[in-house]
């Protein structure tokens, strides 16, 4: 199987142990690969076989599995012997150890007699196997050894673990231990694998009653199920086991096994690595260790001796740091691991840094000391065992400068940021400025590979970082910093690390791979999607901002596997919109970017678009507006230097640290002899601590120290000088002051696996000094012996609280406290309890802790905690305060609230005087009340003689302060001011000032963030200390107080003001309201002082208090900003105002307008310009008012440059000019113009009537249409109903909307609108029920318009409705009534025996019945007279031969069921010749007789003569008079009905009797008259003349 293992997975420890199941197979597949890999080295020299079987045997570690069967290996029974188990870093028991090979005489003792000789064949072959050249002899020697050994290893474990399990049994079956809480026998094991390999982490489990084991993913249980095939989870006899299967990278992760029973819950850890396997091996790293392990059952006992102390040395000059290694037991092939750490950090093998172990010596070389190399040293000694340390401290000053004066060489040159075209280069400053400040730096460069140097920037620069340009891309460089002052410049620091001028996503591509064992996860990214446009770049933003250059950084757009992405970056100036890119000519690839040559102070927003080959992508959100410039301030001085004896040529300096420090690098000290006033370094390379040890310092001597800050910017000023302090040794220094005594009361806050966080009591008598730290040591209890102690922090903790780590799990610790102060280091505290170091897992919260009761009072206090460290399973959200007496038994403890509290504090009231009390506090959370806190000491609730109070005081100025005094004062007692309890650190609320026994808190600006309750105490007493509430009400009586107090400004009754005067000038003023004689003020403009002259005219008028500037005008230059500065005294105020921008330019155009007005004012002008408005009449009126008018003075008035000539609608009357313009219209539209001029000037007024302006005064004309409108009636036709309003005037160009029910009507032919003069109508045609409902009429005027408004429902509909029926009846009738159309003359002249015919048209339905009647008596038909009524429409009257007896009144009456009309004429007869033709008559629509067509054209020449009459009688139907519309019809109607007289001439041609020329009568009709005029209310009767 073996044979189909890739090759590069052979070399994971994993794959000989982590996949067996039987320890069979793995002792015997670790021999199989120990022989070849023997074989394959045995051409190496002897040194180098030592050294690789030494690594190998580093490298095994066997896990525990079932027993073995004996029989299975070995027939024969040996005797047993002692084995070694085998132990993880935290000393568990992880499975046996087989020893193989014993490199040391000592295990050869108690050998049976076949193993003696086993080992004497051994060592003889190892003697011979130089001498003699066979291999494969030599190869089969070695594998019968092996053989025997593995054998009778096999057969001592197998019976070990039968006793041990038998041991195990038996003690678990103690009645006093068969309960018991779960315990990892075996823990799971963190793997590396490739990825798609499968893993298994397992777990043995022990516990009764049996465990409850859950397995987590990244604290995630993991469910099986949810995950088909992905997860197994299998339980067997108390081992337990989860299998992963083809893991990808989503199953790196940290993996936890958790066990639970009834009496607890305990976790074990495992984190499993998924890689992806990516190239050949790296040869150059080490190999993986193989091989089996000699020094496992061995405790090595580790001592370094002969060591090295603190060291000084010079810059160049060369140093060896060694020391002596005793390791005990020792054994030849075994090395331990021996590290170099510099200020806590592993050296490396370099040319700097040479490291030598001999086997018993360790060597550390430093070759060409530079100050980098200074720092604490440590010596680090690591076994199987533990490792043993050593440290010292190696000072390096600078070299000899080579002008004198000159400053030391900065240090620390690296490399923060490398792109193709910038890389950015920091160093830190030197200590040593050679006493004249450092002008600047100057950065060199160096292509690698060549010597030629050359400087990056022509002028020094003071920032500590400066991008460094014009690379050439791909290039590697190193670079260099020299410093330079007024005396010269310095030595050349050390070169940085070579970097490489490309973009990190370049770099990171030609980066190799790394080997497979090292655990570097290689994530390779998607196959690229192609023709994607990028997404937007996310979480741009400005990382760094100087005044050479701004870094931007961004993240790439969420979408994956987008081709090639890279990035434009844009800028614009802030308030602009003008986007400018910075890469036009190459994207860059990397999401950083540093812009250069931006103006200094002005501010940019930046933004960056992604793009590919795909196009470019929208760009990002632009940041924030950033200001071009240095951000970074130089650090505040460090402050409180104190110094405290060490050694006799050392002192411990401490310091507070700057405040509000950003990026700070460290601090320097230096020291000078008193009196000396010459200064030297202590350190030359900056330390990050607040505390210092000083060395090199000569005994017996006083010095003084200060501290400086660095940070890029540049150093700090000094501090203070510290106290004179005296180097002497600690111990009887005679300093006035003790060390503290040992703290007390220690407690554990918190535990985790591998840290426990402790808690202490402050010491009772602190030594007459502040405590300034405290160090913690801790020690292992085994088996109830405790073991050496072991320092757990190097530098002092200022809390009562530290957190220990480091520590193992389930392991039992003690610990100790020492306090420090000026005099030094207590002795420690006594050792603690004995606590066990195992996670918390429950889920209520841990104790409070470092408890203090301060305000004592006979019948309160004030109680103080810190919340629990251990939170519990959800944050902690209040407490509760415990008392009782001090002498009462536990069940006397009592809640003092009932509610939980969420500060840290409580003022415990109802105290009874005199008793003494002790304190405790809980927190809860969700989960409940957790531990409770180590009690309080025991306090007396007594008032104490002398003790004050806080007093709060206003003084004259009005300054707001509280007042704290203390008659119990020493040299070392501070006073303390807190604000709810903590400290105030913050000087811009408050200030303290302390004079003697008194101090004083003082309110700056006093506000609403200054409520709260404010607490003095005083350090170095017994306990003094008192506390004031500050609320809302008593902030506003103190602020008023001091208002009252102090006189703060001059009042004002009027803010400084402008406005403009005559003729344009500006007067600028304002008004005080109290100012004495002695007053004066300052007017400024722009910072410049203005005075009296002939731009500036001022005046003061003490009396009224109102100061004014005036000037005559405002020019460009005159652009900023005016404030008048009175001072009265002492008391001042000012007042501005600012005059820039559009402000500014709207004043000076106002004052420009009005200067140019008053000149216009001088000679005839408008005193209003030319405007318009409408009369109720609709008449448009222009007008405009002049004014300083005189005879000669002429008006003219244009429209579109033509001069209107005066006629009536041209007047002018008191001052106005007006324009009359009647019914106006669309040809109105225009611009008007009114001109006035005389010899005195001229002046014009326009008024633009076209296009909106023409449409707003038609929109005024339309509203005065509107508001003329009568309300909307209602009346009813024959047609329908008509609804109508009437104006005053209408204008074709009036809009109006028809609305039924609030909606636009869509007319109709059924529903139509219309206008009849001044009539607005719509009309209805046959309604119904669907039509009733609200109408209205919208007059539209382009602003809200004007409705009217009618209900036509109800009973106005029924009303209207009626009235339509009866009048569309009316018309019907009148429409179907019998009547006679027309054709009858009213008289007929015709000579005797002439023949004559009339026809007339009839009208009716139904037909009418036609009666003839002469003189009122009714003919019929007969040979004479012909009677017909022909197609119900024409009616005939014919006489043969006409004689004497037929004159007469001849009459036609028409009648049918809607009424009956007649129709009269007169029938003259004279005398004549009898024609033989026969005369046909009829006549038009207007009653005119015309011949028929049979009568020849000379007899129409001759005439007759006659007169017509026409009338028509009285209807049966009669219409009512209607409205004004129906009036003006009627009188039309009535007119076109008048009597009309017409004379008839025929020409009558006389034939002979019988002849063939003789015509019937036509029976044609003479003409067709139209209907009457339907609407008309009665019909004149017909007159004859």
């Amino acid at each position: 199987m073996s044979g189909s293992i890739p090759f590069y997975q052979k070399h994971h420890l994993h794959y000989d142990r982590g996949y067996r199941s039987k320890e069979t197979e793995s002792t015997l597949s670790q021999y199989q690969s120990s022989s070849s890999r023997y074989s394959a080295s045995r051409s190496a020299s002897a040194t180098s076989r030592s050294a690789s079987a030494t690594s190998r045997s580093r490298g095994l570690k066997l896990s525990s599995h079932t027993g073995l069967d004996e029989s299975r290996l070995s027939p024969v029974t040996k005797r047993a012997k002692p084995t070694y188990l085998a132990l993880d870093k935290e000393n568990q028991i992880i499975g046996y150890v087989v020893p193989i090979f014993r490199g040391s005489q000592e295990f050869a003792t108690g050998l049976s007699d076949t193993e003696e000789k086993r080992v004497r064949d051994t060592a003889a072959y190892m003697a011979r196997r130089d001498l003699f050249a066979s291999g494969l002899e030599m190869e089969r020697s070695e594998q019968i050894s092996r053989k025997e050994t593995m054998r009778e290893s096999a057969e001592r474990i197998s019976l070990n673990k039968r006793i041990h399990e038998h041991g195990e049994h038996f003690k678990r079956m103690n009645e006093d231990s068969l309960m018991h809480a779960p315990n990892f026998v075996i823990k799971p094991r963190s793997h590396t694998v490739w990825e798609n390999q499968c893993v298994r982490l397992h777990c043995t489990v022990s516990g009764w009653p049996d465990p409850r084991v859950v397995w987590y993913k990244n604290n995630v249980t993991i469910d099986p199920l949810a995950h088909p095939g992905k997860f197994k989870l299998q339980s067997s006899y108390n081992v337990h086991s989860l299998e992963i299967n083809r893991c990808d990278f989503d199953d790196t992760a940290q993996y936890r096994v958790s066990a639970m029973n009834s009496k607890g819950e305990l976790s074990a850890f495992a984190s499993v690595v998924v890689k992806r396997f990516k190239g050949e091996i790296d040869e150059s790293l080490p190999a993986p260790r193989h091989g089996p392990v000699s020094e496992y059952g061995i405790t090595f006992k580790t001592h370094i001796v002969d060591t090295f102390g603190v060291s000084f040395g010079r810059e160049g000059e060369t140093m060896s740091l060694g020391c002596t290694v005793i390791i005990y037991p020792h054994l030849h092939r075994y090395q331990p691991e021996v590290q170099w750490y510099r200020d806590h950090v592993l050296l490396t093998e370099s040319k700097w840094s040479h490291m030598h172990w001999s086997g018993d010596r360790a060597t550390l070389t430093l070759t060409h000391l530079n100050k980098e190399d200074e720092g604490l040293y440590t010596l680090r000694v690591t076994t199987k065992s533990g490792y043993e340390t050593y440290s010292a401290y190696v000072f390096v000053r600078d070299s000899d400068a080579d002008v004198e004066g000159a400053p030391g060489a900065p240090l620390d040159v690296c490399c923060l940021d490398a792109n193709k075209d910038y890389i950015i280069v920091s160093w830190k400053q030197p200590a040593v400025d050679g006493g004249e400040s450092i002008l600047g730096y100057f950065v060199d460069r160096c292509e690698v590979g060549t010597n030629h140097w050359c400087q990056c920037n022509d002028t020094p620069i003071k920032f500590a970082r400066f991008p460094v340009t014009g690379l050439v891309e791909g290039r590697s460089y190193i670079f260099r910093v020299r410093a330079v002052n007024k005396s010269g410049m310095s030595h050349p620091s050390r070169v940085s690390e070579p970097v490489a001028a490309m973009d990190p996503a370049d770099r990171a591509r030609m980066r190799g791979t790394s080997a497979p064992w090292t655990g570097q996860i290689i994530v390779t990214e998607e196959e690229p999607a192609e023709g994607i446009v990028p997404g937007r770049p996310r979480e741009l933003q400005v990382t760094e901002a100087t005044k050479n250059y701004v870094v931007l950084s961004w993240k790439p757009p969420g979408e994956k596997g987008l081709e090639g992405v890279m990035y434009y970056v844009e800028k614009c100036v802030s308030g602009s919109d003008s986007w400018q890119r910075v890469n036009t000519e190459i994207p860059v690839r990397s999401p950083r970017f540093a812009l250069f040559d931006l103006a200094e102070g002005k501010s940019y927003n930046f933004r960056v678009r992604c793009c590919n080959s795909a196009g470019v992508g929208e760009p990002s959100d632009p940041t924030e507006a950033t200001t071009v410039g240095d951000k970074l301030d130089i650090p505040s001085a460090p402050s409180k230097v104190v110094p405290t004896r060490n050694t006799d040529t050392s002192v411990v300096v401490s310091w507070e640290a700057s405040h509000d420090a950003k990026e700070l690098v460290g601090y320097y000290i230096e020291a000078s002899l008193v009196g000396s006033n010459v200064w030297e370094p202590c350190n030359n390379k900056p330390v990050n601590a607040t505390r210092f040890i000083c060395h090199g310092l000569m005994t017996e001597e006083t010095y003084v120290l200060r501290v400086r800050a660095v940070n890029a910017a540049g150093l700090s000023q000094f501090s203070e000088e510290s106290e004179p302090v005296k180097v002497k040794a600690a111990i009887g220094g005679g300093i006035p002051h003790a060390s503290p005594t040992p703290p007390y009361g220690i407690s554990v806050l918190e535990c985790v696996r591998d840290a426990m966080v402790l808690a202490w009591k402050q010491p009772t008598f602190i030594g007459g000094a502040d405590i300034t730290g405290y160090f913690v040591d801790y020690r292992e209890v085994i088996d109830g012996v405790p073991g050496k102690w072991h320092e757990a922090n190097i530098k002092s903790v200022s809390e009562r609280a530290y957190r220990v780590t480091d520590l193992k799990e389930n392991k039992k610790y003690q610990f100790q406290v020492r306090a420090a102060n000026m005099a030094g280091v207590g002795i420690p505290s006594l050792p603690s309890d004995t606590f066990l170091c195992e996670e918390w897992t429950i889920a209520v919260p841990g104790p409070p802790y470092d408890l203090e009761i301060r305000e004592v009072r006979s019948d309160s206090l004030v109680l103080l905690w810190r919340a629990p460290v251990y939170q519990g399973r959800d944050p902690v959200n209040g407490f509760y305060i415990d008392i009782k007496e001090a002498d009462a038994p536990e069940e006397a403890w009592r809640g003092v609230n009932t509610k939980a509290t969420e500060k840290t504090f409580f003022k415990i009231k109802n105290l009874k005087e005199a008793e003494t009390y002790v304190f405790r506090v809980r927190a809860q959370n969700k989960a409940g009340v957790g531990k409770t806190s180590e009690v309080t000491d025991p306090v007396n609730a007594v008032t104490k003689p002398g003790t004050t109070e806080i007093v709060v005081d206003v003084d004259d100025d009005g300054v707001i302060s509280l007042n704290f005094e203390c008659s119990d004062l020493n040299a070392d007692s501070k006073f303390v001011w807190s604000k709810n309890y903590e400290e105030i650190t913050d000087s811009t609320r408050m200030t303290m000032e302390t004079k003697g026994n008194m101090s004083k808190a003082i309110f700056n600006t006093p506000g609403e963030e200054d409520i709260g309750i404010y607490s003095c105490f005083v350090t170095h007493t017994d306990g003094v200390s008192a506390s004031y509430t500050l609320s809302e009400e008593e902030l506003k009586k103190l602020l008023e107080i001091s208002h009252d107090h102090k006189f703060p400004i001059i009042p004002l009754k009027s803010e400084l003001a402008v406005e403009l005067m005559e003729k344009g000038r500006v007067r600028f003023w304002l008004q005080a309201e109290k100012i004495s004689a002695n007053g004066k003020v300052d007017y400024v403009f722009n910072d410049n002082l203005l005075s009296q002259g002939e731009k500036y005219k001022m005046h003061f008028d003490k009396d009224t208090g109102v100061i004014e500037m005036i000037m005559e005008c405002l020019n460009p230059e005159d652009e900023g900003t005016f404030t008048f500065q009175l001072q009265d005294g002492k008391a001042k105020n000012q007042s501005s105002l600012v005059l820039i921008g559009d402000v500014f330019k709207q004043l000076q155009k106002e004052s420009e307008f009005q200067r140019k007005e008053w000149f216009r004012k001088q000679g005839p002008h408008f005193i209003e310009y030319l405007s318009y408005e409408v009369t109720p009449e609709c008449c448009v009126v222009l007008k405009c008012k002049v004014g300083n008018m005189k005879k000669e003075t002429v008006a003219l008035w244009y429209k579109d440059g033509r001069e209107l000539k005066a006629d009536e609608h041209l007047s002018f009357a008191e001052g106005v000019l007006t324009l009359e313009i009647a019914q106006i219209s669309k040809k109105d539209a225009g611009i008007y113009e009114v001109v006035l001029k005389d010899d005195r000037g001229k002046d014009t007024s326009t008024l633009n009537l076209t296009d909106q302006g023409f449409k707003d005064l038609m929109n005024l004309v339309f509203s005065v249409i509107a508001n003329s409108s009568t309300p909307l009636k209602i009346t009813s036709t024959d047609e329908g109903i008509r609804l109508y309003t009437f104006v005053n005037y209408y204008n074709d160009l009036l809009q109006v909307t028809w609305h039924y029910k609030d909606s636009a009507i869509a007319f109709s032919d059924r529903v139509k609108s219309g206008v009849v003069g001044e009539q607005l109508w719509l009309q209805i045609t046959e309604p119904t029920e669907k039509d009733m409902g609200k109408y209205a009429i919208e007059f539209h005027d382009g602003k809200d318009g004007l409705k009217r408004t009618v209900d036509l429902s109800g009973k106005a509909f029924d009303d209207a409705f009626a009235e339509f029926q009866r009048l569309k009846a009316a018309a019907i009738a009148e429409r179907n009534r019998a009547r006679v159309a027309g054709g009858l003359p009213d008289v007929v002249t015709i000579q005797e025996g002439k023949a004559l015919n009339l026809t007339c048209n009839i009208s009716g339905d139904p037909v009418p019945e036609v009666t003839w009647l002469k003189n009122d008596r009714e003919i019929t038909s007969d040979e004479h007279i012909i009677l017909k009524f022909e197609s119900g429409k024409f009616a005939s009257f014919t006489i043969t031969a006409v004689n004497t007896s037929d004159s007469g009144k001849y009459s036609i009456l028409v009648k049918n069921k809607y009424g009956t009309e007649s129709g009269d004429f007169t029938l003259e007869i004279t005398e004549g010749t009898p024609d033989l033709g026969v005369t046909s008559y009829w006549t038009d629509a207007d009653g005119n007789v015309v011949f028929g067509p049979n009568t020849p054209k000379e007899k129409m020449k001759s005439s007759i003569t006659g007169t017509k009459t026409k009338k028509r009688k009285e209807s049966v139907t009669k219409t009512p008079p209607a409205e004004k519309m129906e009036d003006n019809k009627e009188s039309k109607n009535k007119e076109s009905g008048k009597k009309k007289e017409e004379k008839i001439t025929a020409a009558v041609s006389v034939q002979p009797k019988g002849s063939d020329s003789e015509q019937k009568v036509a029976e044609q009709p003479a003409g067709t008259a139209k209907d009457p005029e339907p609407a008309a209310e009665t019909q004149p009767e017909n007159t004859k003349k």
